[in-house]
Order: structure tokens, then C-alpha cells, then sequence
């Protein structure tokens, strides 16, 4: 069974782990195509990619495509969120005095709207999450927005690389399989070449 854990550095695979903190890895780059993937255990068995067999690349490749798509619906979640923010940040520009006493829609449902009079300019009730509501003035919300922002694209920037990163590590994983079922067909060939001359 091997456990690819979440990385920071550059790839760490776990052999019968539980616990990625066990495991430290490295890419050795000299120059080998593909590049060989060595993970150590906490017991100092180091793993090649090269020695796995084709069912535990397979599956190895079968956790990374999990993880990956893991990652990327993260990364779409947080970005519909952050947008989200930014259209509230932006609709707080048509609160000002010039604005006050107009005619406007307020929405019931996504396609249903009632009129309505815009009376206060000042201060708006924001949801701070999970039901509460807070009056806050049209600077202090800008701001809050402004934090939700930052927050999200900072979680979005920290999300990113992990996932390059799996990307990286499952076209490794491919490679070798690729080149793991090129040589089972060569030595099948030649074994069917000496099959039939000795025939």
C-alpha cells in the first residue's frame, strides 16, 4: 500500500505509512529519463519507483488522480467564494449620496424582484458567517471584504503548487508505467522470437 501525503517539498511518498511525517523524499534529476521518484520510510527502506509493479503504480497513480481532483474542486470552491466577495465589495460603490432616495429591485429569489427606495446610504448588515449579521458602515465593510479577499487568494496561492506538484508526480508515475509495459511487450516479443525459431 503506498500513501502519497500532502507536500510541501518537492514529493513525499509513504510506503505502509499512515503518517506522512515519516517520510521524507527526494527527485533524483542526474540526467535518468524518467526521473527516478526514491521515497524513504521511517524504517530507511527506500522505495524506487521503478521497483513498484504495474498494479502498484496503478494504484498509486489511482490515489494521485483522487488528489488531484481533490485539489482542483478545492481550488474552484475557493475561487466561487472569493468571487462572490468581490461582488459584494463592489456593489457597496452605489452606496453614496447621490444614490439616496432612488428607485430600485431588491431581489426575493434569484428571479424575483420587488421595488424598493433606498433610504440608508451609510451602513449595511453583512453576513459574518453561519446566520450572524453585523451593521457595519460602508468603509468598515469594504474592508471586511477586503480581508475575505486577500484570505481566499492566499489559500488559492497555497493550494496551487500542491497541485502542480501532483500533477508532476503522476506523469513520474505514468512514465514508468509507460516504460515498465514497453518492456513487457518487448520480452514478450522475444520470447515468441524464440519460440518460433526454435520451432
Amino acid at each position: 500500500m503506498l500513501h502519497v501525503g500532502c507536500l510541501d517539498s518537492p514529493v513525499k511518498i509513504c510506503v505502509n505509512s499512515a503518517t506522512p511525517a515519516h517520510c521524507s523524499t527526494h527527485w533524483l534529476t542526474n540526467g535518468a529519463h524518467p526521473p527516478r521518484l526514491v521515497a524513504h520510510h521511517a524504517s530507511n527502506m527506500a522505495v524506487n519507483l521503478t521497483d513498484l509493479s504495474l498494479p502498484q503504480l496503478e494504484g498509486l497513480k489511482g490515489q494521485l488522480d483522487q488528489e488531484v481532483e481533490f485539489l482542483t474542486s478545492s481550488i474552484s470552491q475557493l475561487k466561487v467564494a472569493q468571487n462572490k466577495f468581490v461582488e459584494a465589495k463592489d456593489s457597496l460603490n452605489v452606496l453614496n449620496s447621490n444614490n439616496k432616495g432612488k428607485e430600485l429591485l431588491v431581489p426575493l429569489t434569484s428571479s424575483m424582484y420587488v421595488p424598493g427606495t433606498l433610504n440608508d446610504v451609510e451602513y449595511v448588515l453583512v453576513d459574518v458567517g453561519t446566520g450572524y449579521y453585523v451593521e457595519k458602515n460602508v468603509d468598515d465593510s469594504k474592508a471586511f471584504f477586503k480581508r475575505k479577499i486577500d484570505f481566499l487568494t492566499k489559500q488559492i496561492e497555497k493550494i496551487q503548487p500542491a497541485l502542480q506538484e501532483k500533477h508532476a508526480m503522476k506523469q513520474a508515475v505514468i512514465e514508468v508505467m509507460n516504460m515498465k509495459i514497453q518492456q513487457l511487450q518487448q520480452s514478450q516479443q522475444a520470447s515468441q522470437t524464440v519460440g518460433s525459431t526454435k520451432a
